[in-house]
């Protein structure tokens, strides 16, 4: 089963974001979603957000987090 897991944007640069995902920062591909911005929550999976998670908030990725870890 592959498993993506929620994080938030915390740069973009040049197709890549660092994200924050429960407190480990990883720079991913951004290359796959369009008008990804700082602040955005994403799904990330191998190493790339997938998929921008729409009016999710923080404490909604971080009950996530906790149910998958």
């Amino acid at each position: 089963m592959c498993v993506g897991l929620p994080a938030k944007v915390k740069q973009v640069e040049d197709g890549m974001a660092v994200i924050d995902a429960h407190g480990a920062k990883r720079t991913v591909s951004a290359a796959l979603i369009a008008d990804l911005e700082p602040g955005d929550f994403v799904m990330v999976h191998a190493g790339a957000a997938i998929a921008k998670i729409s009016g999710a908030d923080e404490e909604e990725a971080e009950d996530i987090l906790d149910a998958v870890l």
